[in-house]
């Protein structure tokens, strides 16, 4: 990568980065991340009160026992593992609320956006949960199968599922799929780097959770800057 490419890169993630964390306060930024959290939480708390409903009513004796136990795990294994994958793909449905909050503060110069129909930047908010999901997924199988490849492999899958997928869907709201596409592959160094971030913070419990959100409004900034998507 030539100097000025690696220079123009730094530049666009301080920038990045600076102005999506300084925007944390916003209301636009708190509503999304609480609907995000509530809703996640929602899902883990249905799973455990699902299993053990059913395992309360169809089962008896040692049966029922063991039913709990395993709603229990299963539990306890979708909230460690699925819990932000299914904030990332709830908070990508609120893609418009936070990208119009930045490019308010912002952008504030910026034509109306005229890019993916609402249907189809929703569609992709879902995308990216599986998109997330499948990064976890592979990266506990790597772990798995090569031992201590895990960690390495689940940080590479994972920075560009993450990345590619908020830096995708935030260049949707301004641009078709296939222009939102093309400016991910004009800016991939800086996409993936910024996704290795996000990959380090959904390590650390509770920042974990705003990476949806933060991620969003970083990633919005990276492709307002690329012309293309504007």
């Amino acid at each position: 990568m030539p100097s000025t490419t690696r220079l123009r890169t730094a530049r666009l993630l301080a920038r990045a980065i600076a102005r999506g964390l300084a925007q944390t306060p916003d209301p636009a930024f708190r509503a999304a991340l609480g609907w995000s959290l509530l809703l996640a939480a929602a899902g883990v708390i249905g799973c455990f009160a699902g299993g053990f409903w059913l395992a309360g009513h169809y089962l008896r004796g040692w049966w029922a026992s063991a039913g709990w136990l395993a709603s229990a795990v299963g539990g306890a294994l979708f909230a460690f593992y699925l819990y932000v994958p299914v904030a990332a793909g709830i908070a990508g449905l609120f893609t418009e609320r936070i990208a119009a909050a930045v490019e308010r503060r912002y952008y504030p110069d910026l034509p109306p956006a005229r890019g993916a129909s609402l249907a189809a930047q929703a569609w992709d908010g879902l995308a990216l949960g599986g998109l997330v999901l499948l990064a976890s997924l592979a990266g506990l199988l790597g772990g798995l199968v090569l031992p201590g490849a895990g960690v390495p492999l689940g940080w590479a899958i994972g920075a560009w599922a993450i990345g590619r997928g908020l830096f995708v869907t935030a260049a949707m709201r301004r641009a078709p799929r296939a222009a939102a596409l093309a400016a991910y592959r004009a800016r991939r160094p800086a996409v993936l780097l910024l996704g290795a971030g996000f990959v380090a913070a959904s390590m650390l419990p509770l920042l974990n959770l705003a990476v949806p959100v933060l991620g969003l409004a970083m990633m919005a900034h990276l492709a307002i800057d690329d012309p293309r998507p504007g």
